[in-house]
């Protein structure tokens, strides 16, 4: 189908354009314009205020904690905080829009450009640039399946605080639109500005696409709305710039419109033509005046900020030692990383082979063990005590790797810490030389045959009597020990 960047069509090879425009919906306890709250999966039309509701003579009130989530997002995104915005009327309809109009931003939008560099499989990286990150209001929900003959409306989420961060048409595939849409919600979530459950809504995406030949304008793009993973997201994208290739090879034109991604067939399909921004009749809404913000008050936000992941993955490289892939998955999601800071402050001694071990455990056997039982890492049974108490017993020649991957199934099961579970169960590793040389020199005059061989020249066969040996140990003899015993043995 494709290569990271070119889809071959009967004509050749065809460059895939993408820009995104994530709305993201902040996290706040009441809602952009009105006190209303916010609460995810209240009963129907419970969090309504008059202003929602756009009832007659109602005056919308900014919520200056959203405008510092924005704020705090926008550095996050390394982007322009614009110190003047201006709030505008978007005016469309739908039967979920009250008023007939969504407060957005448009011209003048609360943060400006910016970017993110994104990380792919291969490791390169690429930058991507962000046109702007503007506030608006959401609008409430059409519920459709309720009823044969009637649609329901629901206003809990109408006037909710939204960020829309809309990228440049930078990306060039469905894995870089992935590595974006990831990238942005791990700041988000880092910095407290949005929760990006995407399966709730929270987070959403429009994808633009479009395709061109090498080195020509970019083509009419279609517009992919509200795609809520990023699983489907890549689907959409791939299945999006399949149709447009075809179209475009048998002598067609792509209509500028917004489709619909069908998760259940993989398909994209008309929903309406796409909209130019003059038929939304932007004017700046006459209730709200311009939003100025303090330069001081700005900078001690920007001070506040927490270590984004971008600072906390360069951190655990330079103090650790740590792989830039070992580092990138554990600072990927916020809790992730609060777990491997909890369990570094258990090792003993803290240095960089332990925290790499550490490293390797956590993103190995605790992430194998959460897939397995589809929980997430705040559910872990193993506490970043307890898994910091299983590296220390390694370290200390007290287990093996291989008697480790025993205990950790007991912590697992039992969550008690590895040193109890070592004493209860008798695993702890046997590093006393006369006991290991008894099993050598009884393993050596089993085999006398291979002993010769061995000292013949066929080395590999030094593997054969370490597997003899630990096998005759049950795994709890010392593998360094028995290494140099044998070595020495052979010598």
């Amino acid at each position: 189908m494709d290569n990271q960047y070119i889809y071959e069509g009967a004509s050749g090879p065809w460059e895939l354009v993408v820009g995104l425009e994530v709305h993201a919906q902040v996290i706040s306890s009441a809602k952009l314009f009105s006190g209303a709250a916010t609460t995810f999966g209240a009963e129907p039309n419970t969090q309504v205020s008059f202003v929602d509701a756009a009832m007659p003579g109602m005056l919308p009130v900014i919520n200056k904690f959203c405008v510092e989530q924005a704020i705090k997002t926008g550095f996050g995104i390394n982007a322009e905080i614009n110190l003047v915005s201006i709030f505008d009327r978007k005016n469309y309809f739908y039967a979920d829009l009250p008023a007939g109009y969504q407060i957005s931003q448009y011209t003048r939008p609360i943060v400006g450009k910016g970017y993110l560099d994104i990380e792919l499989e291969d490791g390169s990286v690429r930058r991507i640039g962000i046109t702007r990150l503007h506030l608006e209001q959401d609008a409430g929900k059409s519920i459709h399946d309720q009823h044969p003959e009637k649609s329901y409306i629901d206003l809990n989420r109408s006037g909710v605080a939204l960020m829309e961060i809309v990228s440049e048409p930078d990306l060039r595939s469905a894995e870089e639109a992935a590595a974006f849409v990831r990238k942005l919600r791990s700041i988000v979530r880092c910095l407290g500005t949005c929760d990006g459950n995407m399966d709730q809504g929270s987070m959403r995406i429009d994808v633009n696409i479009s395709v061109r030949k090498a080195g020509e304008p970019f083509g009419t793009r279609a517009e992919i709305k509200n795609v809520n993973s990023i699983k489907f997201l890549t689907q959409a994208i791939h299945y999006e710039a399949e149709r447009q290739i075809v179209i475009l090879e048998e002598g067609g034109e792509i209509l500028q419109e917004t489709r619909l991604f069908d998760s259940a067939r993989g398909t994209t399909r008309p929903m309406r033509s796409k909209e130019h921004a003059h038929d939304y009749r932007y004017f700046p809404d006459p209730d709200l005046p311009p939003l100025i913000l303090d330069k001081a008050w700005v900078e001690e936000l920007r001070k506040n900020l927490p270590e984004l992941p971008d600072a906390k993955k360069s951190r655990f490289m330079q103090d650790y030692e740590l792989s830039a892939y070992d580092a990138s998955v554990l600072v990927a999601e916020m809790e992730t990383a609060s777990y491997f800071e909890e369990a570094l402050k258990f090792l003993k001694p803290l240095n960089p082979k332990a925290a790499k071990l550490l490293a390797n455990w956590l993103i190995g056997e605790v992430f194998g063990a959460l897939n397995r039982e589809d929980k997430t890492i705040e559910a872990c049974p193993v506490t970043p005590p307890h898994l910091s108490g299983l590296i220390n017993q390694i370290q200390e020649g007290i287990i093996s790797g291989k008697i480790a991957k025993e205990v950790f199934s007991l912590m697992w099961e039992s969550e008690k810490d590895a040193k109890t579970l070592i004493e209860e169960h008798g695993l702890k590793q046997v590093s006393d030389d006369s006991a290991i040389l008894a099993v050598i020199d009884r393993v050596l005059s089993k085999n006398v045959t291979m002993v010769q061989e061995y000292k013949s020249g066929k080395d590999k066969l030094f593997g054969f009597f370490v597997g003899q040996v630990m096998k005759d140990m049950a795994g709890k003899a010392n593998p360094e020990l028995v290494n140099k015993l044998l070595k020495e043995k052979l010598g």
